[in-house]
């Protein structure tokens, strides 16, 4: 359950998580503020956009006003322009398009995952849901078929629908995790000195924030599998009307065969839990393995300033990537499972994916996880866990491609700027 998200979002999970920093520790030490050395540590700078750090490995953002090591602390105001002021307003213009290009890299990834891949999401979607299909559409080419044939009969909403409460179920899983956080001892982020206990309770937290942003999960999903040809003129915030209709019992009439919120809990926070699980570790393993070979690349003496610049955002990202495509693939089937039983008895009309036009009623009549599960398999085989797969192959191919881009266009720069 992964609605793409900014930094890192994925479904309900949140990415953040896998930084190198220290975790938060829950209290503030004492400290005296006799000096001003010691006011330095408490200005610090803004979050980062993924990417955007001009840093290389093991570095962090330095304290405003601290100055660093290459600043004199004495001597004389030097002039403007003395004999190797050409050498130093060029370092400066490479430092500024150093740090431009960082924050264009980080938010050209978080739009790839969130707006230009939320056409994918959609097909496959309607197509995780759709038991009624005979085709299956594992292969990128049918769904680049099907893309074309919704936009021809129904325009170009069709495949952008639910794009906006994909958003605020992402404000309000991070809302939820912040506020639980606060007023509860459990962490929202792992130390290095990490015990059982800690993972434990961080997990209890993530499982918390599932649980509060699942009805609201449930009316995004809706949103993006609802037949456009059906579908009324809604606001952005009708996902969250919704959301809180189907936990107070009171909004859009439902059948007798939906299930409720208290059936949706354990498939809800286990795919929202083995999510985050997996990515983190993918996450941390890539970049164990980037930093190794930056690492003997330094060693070596055989990287160019070019791409010591680059190794200091591509492996954020590249680690975020991977962590993605692997726990999307992985959970795939689990996810289907879990968008069916959702969307159980809301009286939603989806898009016919064999066709390309028509709509069809989703009639299903699963008793919960486990009986949705066996009448897959039964039914339509163990293929039918994997409706839609090509969708996936198509959305991880265009992030891959925009990365790829975006590093060039970045290599371009810094080697015409140096």
């Amino acid at each position: 359950m992964h609605p793409r998200r900014p930094d890192g979002f994925d479904g309900l999970g949140y990415r953040g998580g896998a930084r190198d920093e220290q975790g938060f520790s829950g209290a503030f030490p004492a400290r005296s503020f006799s000096s001003g050395s010691d006011l330095g540590h408490w200005v610090t700078t803004p979050p980062d956009i993924p990417g955007s750090r001009n840093l290389h490995w093991g570095e962090k953002s330095p304290p405003y006003g601290v100055p660093s090591a290459s600043t004199p602390h004495e001597g004389p105001a030097e002039e403007p322009f003395p004999g190797g002021g050409g050498a130093g307003l060029q370092a400066q213009s490479t430092e500024q398009l150093n740090r431009f290009a960082g924050f264009g890299i980080g938010l050209a990834s978080l739009f790839t995952e969130n707006v230009l891949a939320h056409p994918c999401i959609v097909l496959r979607r309607q197509c995780q849901v759709n038991y009624h299909a005979r085709h299956y559409h594992l292969t990128p080419f049918t769904i680049i078929n099907i893309m074309y044939s919704f936009n021809k009969t129904q325009g170009p909403r069709a495949l952008w629908k639910g794009m906006g409460s994909t958003f605020i179920v992402q404000g309000v899983t991070l809302g939820a995790e912040g506020i639980i956080s606060e007023f509860t001892p459990l962490p929202r982020e792992i130390s290095h000195k990490w015990n059982p206990k800690q993972i434990g309770e961080h997990l209890l937290l993530k499982s918390l924030t599932y649980m509060v942003a699942m009805p609201f999960y449930s009316a995004s999903l809706i949103e993006t599998v609802q037949s456009e040809i059906i579908r009324d003129n809604t606001g952005i915030l009708e996902c969250v009307k919704e959301g809180i209709g189907r936990v107070i019992g009171l909004g859009v009439p439902h059948s007798k065969r939906l299930l409720p919120l208290l059936s949706l809990v354990f498939p809800t926070v286990l795919h929202g839990v083995l999510h985050y699980i997996i990515s983190s570790i993918i996450q941390k393993f890539v970049l164990l393995i980037l930093k190794r070979k930056t690492y003997n690349d330094h060693l070596a003496e055989s990287t160019s300033p070019v791409q010591s610049m680059l190794d200091a955002y591509f492996p954020e990202l590249i680690a975020n990537f991977a962590a993605s495509l692997c726990s999307d693939v992985i959970l795939y089937p689990l996810e289907t499972v879990l968008h069916r039983l959702h969307i159980q008895g809301t009286r939603t009309i989806i898009d016919n994916t064999d066709l390309g036009y028509e709509v069809l009623p989703i009639n299903t009549q699963y008793e919960g996880m486990r009986d949705c599960i066996n009448t897959i398999k039964q039914e339509e085989g163990m293929l039918g866990f994997y409706k839609g797969f090509g969708a996936v192959i198509i959305q991880y191919t265009l992030h891959a491609a925009v990365l790829q881009i975006t590093k060039i266009i970045y290599a371009t720069l810094l080697q015409n700027s140096i």
